[in-house]
Parts: structure tokens; C-alpha cells; sequence
């Protein structure tokens, strides 16, 4: 009899609200009935009223200036709650208001309870009381309590446009909490700042500290401001004009495929979880990175761009139920990237151009009066080297430079060329420029068509290797050098390899001997040397220097021969 009694007040308690309601606002919301048959599903008008589910959490969507309300019971043995409004995008108002009956019940001989006077127990909506109130766009949490029988309505609007919203509903505050939980301090702490470069700090998580494997932290970093829920990032991101999956979401699946299933005892959970991740995207107006990183508490962001501001916010997130929650967001601004000294190229001198790391250096070149064609040499000595040659702010050239290259340009006199010259590799590289208006003075000597060595497997013997090159239509001197290397030592030998080096770094040892060549028709332009007086089955690294009456050297692609070992 106590069961139908309750039963019986919520009912009529219910149909008082929602009557009252249509005559006061003439709202109505739709009806999601919650899990099981109970009398409130099978009587009530679907039509008119929403209950708030119990433990699970609930999407809300807020159209402008339309007011979203939901029931809840919270019964006389239920005596703590909470309810959690988590905000998606702009600010709303949520206030909870509640209404407890007045029990004017006796009993009788047998011990059973009167059914409640339930018209006399109940007033309407507008003379419940309000219990909490709250008007903004941070996650919120009400927690209550209750010693009886209470009806509580939970009122939601949006003012300023349509909006996104959840809600999460338990009378079971004692288990496991759906979001995790955040330290003491949820400050984020940047403990360095660098041109490209942030690093962050933040304290652990009390889940994360018992249970590593369900839970990890995700990053989101973007140049406009903080976030206050996930969901608000998730509703930034898909009004974008442009979206694409984020990585974030792979990396989560990642995670848990990585994961033995056996650590996973809801199936269905973890099949929704793969459908409702994709959370983020990136768009073209506004570009979030996205990077879980397990469960470490400080991470260092790389790429950024020098000179800019950045916003951070972690999320700390459980993998098993979706959920998260944010720490306090903070920012950050990148150190001003040192505009490099831009130096002098002189007339027609070589300038040795040494590149540490991924850098660059700038020079800049005048041309004496009167001449309107430059010409720009550029020798890759180590690495590569990509070059841009700017005039009145407008981009000349743009190359990568490998071996050797020219370019001729053509413009009025006295105009300023500022020539920039960029590392592609991270251990450095090394270059050499010159600049001339003297055509007629090559530093640099004429090169064939080819810088490659040629080697002939049939001519191989024990002791003697014959190699061929390329020559030119100019008389030049071309020197040979031969040194003997290890299996383990070609692949460093041909890598390291400094192809600007002088015959003059080479011991003496090294040797083999120089000659002079030249070849007015090209197609025959090819000259041969045999090697003689080497030791049998052993490896040698050939080098050829082809050398200018200048005294400046181009050296051609090193070749790797072995002798044969038996004859």
C-alpha cells in the first residue's frame, strides 16, 4: 500500500504541474520515457512531459527563447542526488525547483498506510520552491538532499541562440561518479616557453592514479580561447565551414584496439563509445590540434607558430563511459622569432655559407651601376640548401640546391636582391654562393652533363679497377683519389661526403694521379682510367676533382668499387 500511495501522489502531483503549465506557458516538451514500465510511462500523456533519466546522461537541444523542462523523483529512501548541466557553447539558464508532499496519512488497525490526500499535498509549478539557480556557460553540479518523497522540475533556456546542452542525473551518488574526478587544483601550470614550443604541467587525476587503463588525458590547443566542457569544443568545431575527423578520435580507437578485450566488460558501451567519439573537427576557420597523450601529466606542444598566443586546455577523459572533465584552461604566448643579420655578398667573391640545424641566413647583393644582369652560383657542399632570391619583396627564385646551380636575372640598376638560404636537413648543411655581373669571370669551371663516376664490372680483376667520366669542351685538370674502406664504413662515408672539399684536404696517400682532358664534340667527351697496383677482394671509394685555373674545385659523386678476391 505504501508503494501505490507514492505512486499515486506523483501521479496526480505530475498531471497538477503539466496542467497548470499548458494554461500558464502553453510549452510542451516530448516525452523520452525512462528505463523499465513504470505507472508514470503507462498513464502520463507522452505528449506532455519529459522525465530525466536516472544515471545516464542526457543531450539536451535549446532552441532561442523556448524553455526545455524535465521531471525527476527523488524517493523517501534516496536521501542524496546531484544534478550536472554541462553547457556546449554559449551561456544558458538552468534553476531547479522542488515540491514535497505533506503526509497527512494515519494508520489503521491492520498497520497499512491511508493512501495520501494528494489533491491537499501538492501545489502547482509556480508555487514550488526554487532551489538552485544558475546562469552561465561552466559546468555546473547541484548535489541535494532529501528526507522525503520530492517532485523536482529542472528548467533550461537559451536567450541568445539555439544551443547544446547535457545532463546527468544520479540518486546513487556512492558509486563510481560517470566523470572522472579532478585534483584539488585543477590549474594548468606552463613551465616553459619557447620560439615553437610550450610545456605544460598539470596534477594527476585521482582516477588516473588507480586505473591507467581506462582513463588518459587529451590536449586541445588553438588560437581563440578556452573551452569549458569537451561538448564545447565538439559544437565549436562542427559549426566550422569545413570539417574533417580528427585525429583525436583515432587516437583514442587506437588506444583501445591496443587494449586486451578482456579488460572490457561492456561490449555495447564500447561499440556506442566508437559511434559517439567523433567529437572534433577541424575547420578552416578555426584550427584545433587535438593530442592524447596517456597519462602523463606534463607535455611539451611542438610546431607552433613564434610569436603567437595559444590557448590549452586538457580534458581528463573515462574511455569506457565518453565522459570527461576539463581542468582550467590557461594560455600562452610564443617568444619572437630573432630576425637573422642579413650580411654582404661581395662582387664576384666566394662566400662559404655554413647552416647549422634547420636554420638560415640572409645576405643581400647590389650591383655596381649600370648593369642590369646578375648571376647568382650556388654549390651544395653538404645536405641541401633551399634558395630564395627576393627584389622589392617580390620571390625571384625558389629551389632546392643539390650540386651546382645558376640563375641570370635581369632588372634595373642599383636594385637590391636579398638572397635567403634555408637547411632542409636537421644536422645543418653548407653552401656556396657567388654573385657577379662579370660574366666573363667564371670562379666556378665548366661542368659536363653528368658529375658521375662509371665503373666497369668486366675490366674488375684482382688487383686493377677501370673507371670512366665526363669531361668538357674546356681543357681542365681532373685529379683521381682512392681510399680504402670497410663494408660497414660506405653508407657514412657516401653520406657525410663534403662535396665542396679541395684536393688539398686529401692525403698525399690518397693519390692517384691528375691529367688533363678536353673534347670539342660532346658526345665523346668521355675519358677512362685504370687503377692498377690494388689488393684483392678489398674496397676502395674513388673521388675525381675537376679543378679550375681559378684554383676553385668541383668534385663528382663518389663511387664505391671492390676488387674481385679470387682471379
Amino acid at each position: 500500500l505504501e508503494m501505490s500511495t507514492w505512486k499515486a501522489c506523483l501521479l496526480f502531483c505530475l498531471l497538477t504541474v503539466v496542467i497548470s503549465n499548458c494554461q500558464s506557458r502553453k510549452i510542451v516538451t516530448p516525452f523520452h520515457p525512462s528505463e523499465g514500465k513504470g505507472f508514470v510511462n503507462e498513464v502520463l500523456d507522452p505528449h506532455l512531459l519529459t522525465v530525466l533519466p536516472d544515471g545516464k546522461e542526457t543531450k539536451v537541444y535549446l532552441m532561442k527563447n523556448l524553455l526545455k523542462r524535465y521531471f525527476f523523483l527523488v524517493k523517501k529512501g534516496d536521501t542524496a542526488f546531484s544534478v550536472t548541466v554541462t553547457p556546449c557553447d554559449i551561456p544558458i539558464e538552468w534553476w531547479l525547483a522542488a515540491q514535497t508532499p505533506q503526509e497527512t496519512s494515519y494508520r489503521n488497525a491492520k498497520g497499512d498506510y491511508e493512501r495520501l490526500n494528494v489533491e491537499k499535498s501538492y501545489r502547482t509549478l509556480e508555487a514550488m520552491g526554487i532551489v538552485f539557480r544558475f546562469k552561465g556557460n561552466s559546468v555546473e553540479t547541484y548535489a541535494g538532499m532529501s528526507s522525503h518523497n520530492t517532485l523536482y522540475t529542472l528548467e533550461l533556456l537559451s536567450t541568445e541562440k539555439d544551443a547544446h546542452t547535457t545532463v546527468y542525473l544520479t540518486t546513487d551518488i556512492k558509486s563510481q561518479p560517470l566523470y572522472p574526478e579532478l585534483p584539488s587544483d585543477p590549474r594548468m601550470d606552463i613551465i616553459g616557453i619557447g620560439h615553437t614550443t610550450v610545456t605544460l604541467s598539470w596534477k594527476p587525476s585521482p582516477p588516473v592514479l588507480q586505473d591507467k587503463h581506462n582513463i588518459q588525458y587529451c590536449l586541445l590547443v588553438n588560437q581563440e580561447h578556452n573551452y569549458k566542457s569537451l561538448c564545447a569544443a565538439e559544437t565549436s568545431m562542427k559549426f566550422s565551414n569545413r570539417f574533417e575527423p580528427s585525429s583525436f578520435v583515432m587516437s583514442i580507437r587506437s588506444d583501445l584496439q591496443k587494449t586486451q578485450a578482456p579488460k572490457f566488460k561492456y561490449s555495447k558501451d564500447l561499440l556506442q563509445l566508437f559511434n559517439d567519439l567523433n567529437l572534433i573537427y577541424r575547420g578552416s576557420s578555426s584550427d584545433v590540434r587535438h593530442i592524447c597523450i596517456g597519462t602523463n601529466t606534463v607535455y611539451t606542444v611542438p610546431n607552433l607558430s613564434p610569436n603567437t598566443q595559444y590557448y590549452f586546455d586538457v580534458f581528463v577523459i573515462n574511455l569506457f563511459t565518453n565522459a570527461s572533465a576539463a581542468y582550467t584552461g590557461t594560455f600562452a604566448k610564443t617568444l619572437e622569432e630573432s630576425q637573422p643579420k642579413i650580411m654582404e655578398l661581395k662582387e664576384g667573391s666566394l662566400t662559404q655559407v655554413n647552416i647549422k640545424g634547420k636554420g638560415q641566413k640572409l645576405y643581400r647583393f647590389r650591383p655596381q651601376a649600370g648593369h642590369r644582369r646578375i648571376q647568382f652560383i650556388f654549390q651544395s657542399c653538404s645536405g641541401h640548401v633551399r634558395v630564395y632570391i627576393q627584389r622589392n619583396g617580390r620571390t625571384l627564385v625558389s629551389a632546392i640546391v643539390s650540386g651546382l646551380k645558376y640563375f641570370t636575372l635581369k632588372g634595373k640598376p642599383m636594385e637590391m636582391y636579398i638572397v635567403q638560404l634555408k637547411s632542409t636537413a636537421s644536422t645543418g648543411s653548407s653552401v656556396k654562393v657567388q654573385a657577379s655581373t662579370q660574366f666573363h669571370k667564371h670562379l666556378f669551371p665548366l661542368l659536363p652533363e653528368s658529375l658521375k663516376i662509371k665503373s666497369f664490372s668486366k675490366l674488375r680483376t684482382c688487383h686493377s679497377i677501370t673507371i670512366a667520366w665526363l669531361g668538357t669542351q674546356e681543357r681542365s685538370k681532373y685529379c683521381v683519389y682512392k681510399k680504402r674502406i670497410e663494408a660497414d664504413q660506405i653508407k657514412t662515408e657516401l653520406k657525410t661526403a663534403n662535396r665542396c672539399s679541395d684536393p688539398e684536404t686529401r692525403r698525399q696517400s690518397e693519390k692517384v694521379l691528375c691529367k688533363f682532358f678536353y673534347e670539342v664534340n660532346l658526345q665523346r667527351a668521355v675519358t677512362t682510367e685504370t687503377i692498377k697496383e690494388l689488393e684483392p677482394g678489398v674496397i676502395y671509394l674513388f673521388d675525381i676533382y675537376l679543378i679550375e685555373r681559378s684554383g676553385i674545385s668541383i668534385k663528382y659523386q663518389s663511387k664505391v668499387v671492390k676488387t674481385r678476391k679470387e682471379c
